[in-house]
């Protein structure tokens, strides 16, 4: 399968463009983290979580009762539980001492749904702030351990740490701008959207990873060509094989965007967003950047 032939495009001497994006798009992401920060959802907060359900018969969906919570005026995260009857649990942002008016609220409002069977709160569980926060420290930890095992696998596969950290600062840009687009949308972050942050991650050292495979080949080979012509061959010649894939990725996560849902909306719009960072960084930051280092600090490739 081949979209175009042979391409022929000099990334090395275009260089500074693709970097002097990126280093706007994460200072943009930075700026607004700082100036923003996250709207966190209950996981990381705290909150009121309710397991509510209906008698056998009645016909209700996650739909039915989002709309009916709209209505009322309240907020809530929907998921439906697979059961013998219709069963949903809620997740509310509410405080502590206004739990009684929330239950309230919401078991009135979802009666309006099924007057004749009104539903029944099986469960009711307080989560209070300081799981929240020993939840953000758990979730900044596994990061921060995913991007220090990626510098070390990826180091010790090429013999060369200056790759390693060529890697992860073009995953690192990834990640940073699709949290700043977050920050700056104000869309809630839950641990599905940090799901996708690690996701893109693989995605992002996967794409850089090969065309680094390539670079490592043609220094084995062709030892007589210049370095900037040997980089800038290696990506020409992966450059199919990262459009077709991030193609099929987007394909899939452009119609979860569009027909999976209010609660898949936000993940998908995380991938997507990733995907076209990643492919870009590995194609404009991670070669290049291993390029400046070689030219500045050192006479020969390794």
């Amino acid at each position: 399968m081949e979209l175009f032939k042979k391409p022929n495009i000099d990334f090395i001497g275009l260089r500074w463009i693709p970097i002097g994006i990126s280093v706007v798009v994460v200072a943009l992401s930075l700026a607004s983290m700082a100036l923003k920060g996250f709207r966190y959802s209950i996981e990381f907060t705290g909150g009121t979580l309710l397991q509510v359900s209906f008698p056998a018969g009645v016909r209700t969906d996650v739909n039915g009762v989002r709309k009916a919570l709209e209505e009322a005026r309240l907020g809530a995260e929907i998921q439906s539980v697979q059961a013998d009857r219709p069963t949903f649990i809620l997740r509310g942002q509410v405080a502590e001492q206004d739990v009684d008016g929330f239950v309230q609220k919401t078991m009135a409002a979802l009666q309006r749904l099924s007057p004749a069977a009104p539903p029944v709160l099986d469960r009711k569980d307080v989560i209070g702030p300081v799981v929240g926060k020993d939840l953000r420290r758990r979730t900044l930890s596994a990061i921060v351990l995913s991007l220090l095992g990626i510098v070390v696998y990826v180091a010790y596969r090429f013999s060369n740490p200056v790759w390693g950290m060529a890697g992860v600062i073009a995953l690192f840009h990834d990640v940073i701008g699709v949290a700043g687009l977050f920050s700056f949308l104000g869309l809630s972050v839950d641990l599905l959207i940090v799901t996708a942050l690690l996701t893109i991650a693989g995605y992002s050292i996967s794409d850089t990873i090969v065309v680094f495979d390539r670079m490592r080949e043609k220094l084995r080979v062709e030892r007589a060509m210049p370095l900037d012509q040997m980089i800038n061959a290696s990506i020409n010649e992966t450059l199919l094989r990262t459009i077709i894939t991030v193609l099929t990725v987007q394909i899939v996560c452009v119609v979860l965007f569009f027909f999976g849902g209010p609660v898949l909306r936000d993940f998908a719009l995380a991938m997507i967003a990733g995907n076209i960072l990643g492919t870009y960084s590995s194609i404009g930051v991670a070669a290049p950047l291993v390029y400046e280092h070689q030219l500045r600090f050192r006479r020969r490739p390794r």
